[in-house]
């Protein structure tokens, strides 16, 4: 397996996704300081040269070729019983279990150790106790990196076994400061990128790493037609900004003439809170068993996503996640479950109408959900 990458020759800086200011690459994540001026703390994104004739169509990805496990294509299935219980024309998952340590996560990692390979890094760092630290493990083993793990003390065993078992350093922390705060100092060190959030309020993930969801947009075109609407769990947003920003791309690319309404679904009030950009920098505490998206930070991203698109906030409790979670015929993470049951309430607000197509991430399965008792 290659150990370099090759980066896109069109990269050419990170730009704010709120005002648009281009900035030179950098492996530290930083608030964009006009925005910042506003008191609007607003991440970074690649930021591309213009395409030459023949590759507009092309999603752009910060690198064309580095470490790879066989992560993105993953199946859209069609599912006209649950459909037809929603009242729906079109019911389709989008499986990303099927990817390689079982969550979307992957594609996320692979931008991240491609990242790291063409910067000199030694060590990616980051904060997860779940999904995002299994996938970064995996695909740092893969590229001969090392990889330290802030997690909280209590972390589940089936995630701690997976961490050691992938050559992952783990270091508890009894709260989310003190994870960010691990991250933030060593971020802050030579041969070190952070690739996930460690600023508070949140920024988002490593801006290069986030790219590698945009191809979600493309598969889903591509599998099964232009989506109305496409429900995301998230936590802090990047999932939803990555399908967001690949379908940007293919509406520019005119692939597309609209964009599909991107829903977010949290397991208390966060998103759906925040009245105003500044609102974004506040915090927004609560209690779940939904382990892949609890937290009370919020982040540019997924209110960009969702203003965007003319999408929104839905608040799916963990009583309703685990109702919906048996519908899915297949074990999937309580999250993905609430974004199941998201759509009956978008149904009868009359948000998602009979006609429509909706497209569900099932970001992961519940093999490693702690919620799951596997009855």
């Amino acid at each position: 397996m290659s150990q370099t990458a090759t980066r896109n020759p069109r990269l050419d800086g990170l730009q704010c996704v709120r005002c648009g200011q281009v900035f030179a690459l950098t492996l530290i994540h930083t608030p964009c300081p006009t925005c910042l001026k506003e008191q609007i703390y607003v991440g970074m994104r690649a930021h591309y040269a213009p395409a030459v004739p023949g590759d507009e169509a092309t999603i752009a990805l910060p690198y064309l070729q580095g470490i790879t496990l066989g992560e993105g294509q993953t199946p859209l299935l069609d599912c006209p019983k649950l459909a037809q219980q929603m009242g729906l024309r079109r019911l389709s998952l989008k499986d990303e279990s099927a990817n390689p340590t079982g969550s979307h996560k992957d594609r996320m990692s692979a931008m991240g150790v491609n990242q790291a390979l063409d910067f000199g890094v030694h060590t990616l760092v980051l904060a997860s106790s779940g999904n995002a630290a299994i996938s970064a493990a995996r695909y740092a083993q893969a590229a001969g990196l090392r990889c330290e793990v802030a997690t909280y003390s209590g972390t589940p065993q089936v995630y701690a076994r997976a961490l050691d078992a992938f050559g992952a350093h783990r270091h508890s922390f009894d709260d989310n400061s003190g994870r960010w705060n691990f991250v933030a100092e060593q971020a802050n060190k030579p041969g070190y990128l952070a690739l996930t959030n460690f600023h508070l309020p949140a920024l988002g993930s490593a801006p290069l790493a986030v790219e590698g969801y945009k191809p979600i947009a493309q598969e889903c075109l591509e599998q099964g037609g232009l989506p109305d609407h496409v429900v995301v769990p998230t936590a802090r947003g990047d999932l939803a900004w990555g399908i967001y920003a690949g379908f940007q791309e293919l509406l520019q690319a005119r692939q597309i003439d609209r964009l599909p309404r991107i829903w977010v679904v949290e397991p208390f009030a966060r998103l759906s809170q925040a009245q105003t950009e500044q609102d974004l920098g506040l915090s927004f505490p609560g209690q779940t068993d939904q382990f892949s998206v609890a937290g009370a930070t919020l982040t540019y991203l997924q209110w960009q996503a969702t203003r965007g698109t003319q999408g929104g906030a839905v608040v799916v409790n963990d009583s309703a996640a685990y109702a919906a979670r048996p519908l899915l015929g297949s074990y999937a993470e309580l999250c993905a479950a609430a974004a199941l049951g998201a759509i009956l309430p978008l149904r009868q607000s009359e948000q998602i109408a009979a006609q429509d197509h909706v497209v569900v991430m099932l970001t992961a399965n519940a093999s490693r959900d702690p919620s799951w008792s596997g009855s």
